[in-house]
């Protein structure tokens, strides 16, 4: 982490609580996931709470992904690409489709 990481902020009332902060230099963000359908709906917050970005989320990696185990977000991550760390391994997820929030 370098000196200018944010620390991770008091999650808001209105995010769940296994939301996962990635901090950034300068900024970080909050990001949640669910599934949805045999995809995954991931959405970005401020550190405030605001909704940033929602989206449904296809992954690219072959490898097995599971919510039911550890994992992190991780860079790069934004509206279009997240990437998840878990078991050594990085997966992609690509944005398919916004979504109204």
């Amino acid at each position: 982490m370098t000196k200018n990481t944010l620390m991770a902020p008091t999650i808001p009332d209105n995010i769940p609580n296994d939301a996962q902060w990635l901090s950034g230099e300068g900024s970080g963000s909050w990001f949640f996931i669910e599934n949805y359908l045999k995809n995954y709906c991931i959405t970005r917050f401020s550190p405030e709470g605001k909704i940033e970005c929602k989206g449904i989320f296809r992954k690219i990696s072959t490898a097995s992904f599971s919510q039911n185990q550890y994992f992190e977000f991780t860079y790069l991550s934004h509206c279009s690409i997240i990437n998840i760390f878990q078991n050594g391994i990085v997966h992609e997820f690509n944005l398919i489709e916004k979504c109204a929030y």
